[in-house]
C-alpha cells in the first residue's frame, strides 16, 4: 500500500499557518507559528480584491502604518505585514486567554475591584492610542482579550477601516453586527469625534462588566436605537453610588455636554480616568 506524502505545512515569510481562529467581512484571521523562534502569531488575512472594491487601500496602509508604532501592555501589538499577489498578510501578537466577556458568561458580573483593573487597563490602552491619534471605532466584547497573566488585550485598534464599509459620499460609517456598544452620534450617522465615540463604548462595556447585562437591549432594532440615542437605561441597586454616577457622566448621548460635564479629556485625562475612585 502506498504512503500518503506528509501534509506541507502552508507558510507566509518565516511563518507556518494553522487553524482559522476568526473570520469576518474583510479577514480571516489564522493561527500561525514563527518557524524561526517558535513564537506564537495570529495573522489577519485580507483580500486584496475586496480591499480594492470598497476604496480602503489608502486608510488601510494608514492605519497599519500607525499601529507599528502602537506599543502598550494592553494593546495587541502589530508585528508586520507583508503582500502576494492577492492576499495582504498583518502579523499580529497571539493572546492566549480568550475574550474578557467569556468571564461574564462563564461567572457572571463581577465585583467593583475586579471590575475596576478591567476597566483601568481599557482606559489606559484608549488613552494611549488616542493621544497619538489612532482611534477604535468599534469596541466590542469580541475586542477584548485576555493574555496569559489575565491582562486585558485591545484588539483591532487602529484597524477600524476592517470593520467599516465606504458610502455613496465616500465617508466611512460601522458597519459592525451588534450596535449595543455604538455611541448615539454613530448610529445616527452625524459626523462624530472618535475619542468620544470610543468613550461611550468604554461605558457600556464597564455596565455590562458590573450589571452582567446591558444597558441597551431590544429584539427590535429600531427600539434599540432609540433607547441609545436617549441614553434610556438604568443602573442596577448592587452599583454603588460612584459607579452609577461615572457610568451616567460617561453615556451622556450628547458627545459636547459629555465632555463638558464629565470635565475628563479623552486626550489626555488618562490619571483621572485609572485612578478614579468612583469605579
Amino acid at each position: 500500500m502506498a504512503m500518503s506524502a506528509p501534509k506541507v505545512k502552508r507558510r507566509v515569510g518565516k511563518y507556518e499557518i494553522g487553524r482559522t481562529i476568526g473570520e469576518g467581512t474583510f479577514a480571516k484571521v489564522k493561527f500561525a507559528k514563527n518557524s524561526e523562534t517558535g513564537e506564537p502569531v495570529a495573522i489577519k488575512i485580507l483580500d486584496k480584491e475586496k480591499v480594492l472594491k470598497h476604496k480602503m487601500v489608502e486608510q488601510i496602509q494608514r492605519e497599519i502604518a500607525t499601529m507599528k508604532l502602537i506599543k502598550h501592555p494592553n494593546v495587541v501589538r502589530l508585528y508586520e505585514v507583508m503582500g502576494s499577489k492577492t492576499k495582504i498578510f498583518i502579523v499580529l501578537e497571539f493572546v492566549i486567554g480568550g475574550e474578557l466577556f467569556d468571564k461574564i458568561v462563564n461567572h457572571g458580573r463581577m465585583r467593583e475591584d475586579e471590575a475596576r483593573r478591567y476597566f483601568q487597563q481599557l482606559i489606559n490602552a484608549v488613552d494611549y492610542c488616542h493621544s497619538r491619534g489612532v482611534y477604535h471605532r468599534d469596541l466590542k466584547p469580541e475586542n477584548l482579550l485576555l493574555d496569559i497573566s489575565g491582562n486585558l488585550k485591545v484588539s483591532d485598534f487602529g484597524l477600524s477601516a476592517l470593520s467599516q464599509q465606504v458610502r455613496d459620499d465616500g465617508l466611512l460609517h460601522t458597519t459592525c453586527g451588534t450596535p449595543n456598544y455604538v455611541a448615539p452620534e454613530v448610529l445616527n450617522d452625524r459626523g462624530y469625534d472618535g475619542a468620544t465615540a470610543d468613550l461611550w463604548s468604554c461605558g457600556v462595556i464597564l455596565y455590562v462588566l458590573l450589571a452582567g447585562y446591558l444597558p441597551f437591549d431590544d429584539s427590535n432594532l429600531m427600539t434599540l436605537y432609540k433607547k441609545i440615542s436617549a441614553a434610556e437605561f438604568t443602573c442596577p441597586p448592587w452599583l454603588s453610588l460612584g459607579a452609577m454616577k461615572l457610568i451616567s457622566r460617561i453615556m451622556d448621548p450628547n458627545p459636547m455636554t459629555w465632555l463638558m460635564r464629565s470635565g475628563l479629556n479623552p486626550l489626555g485625562g488618562s490619571d483621572r480616568w485609572s485612578n478614579c475612585p468612583c469605579v
